[in-house]
């Protein structure tokens, strides 16, 4: 299985049991990046700018409400979260918990098959 943490995700996963092993393959956005390079010929800057408008588009139209499909791939929609009551571990107080928004994804059928 793949991840795409950044740097500052894996410091703070270090020593954290979810954090990925030596096993686990690890992508980042500059391997993304190195693909789109070697595959198309273009410029590591003309590569970068694309995927960071890329990444850039689908945060605005996440931030704006908008469903995200791409086929073969999955669809990403944001979804309200409830309201809750968490507890402080430290002191064991009951805290309110805002009601938000999260991104969720949905993987297309080809992701689902991968073995």
């Amino acid at each position: 299985m793949k991840f795409a943490l950044s740097r500052g995700t894996r410091r703070r996963l270090e020593g954290c049991s979810r954090a990925p092993g030596p096993r686990e393959a690890l992508l980042i956005k500059l391997d993304i990046i190195n693909e789109v390079v070697n595959r198309t010929g273009i410029t590591k800057t003309k590569a970068e700018m694309a995927v960071e408008t890329v990444f850039e588009t689908m945060k605005k139209a996440l931030a704006s409400g908008e469903r995200i499909e791409l086929r073969g791939f999955g669809i990403f929609n944001v979804r309200p979260r409830k309201t809750g009551i968490g507890r402080n571990p430290r002191t064991g107080a009951e805290v309110a918990i805002p009601p938000g928004k999260a991104v969720r994804f949905k993987p297309g059928k080809e992701l689902q098959t991968l073995q």
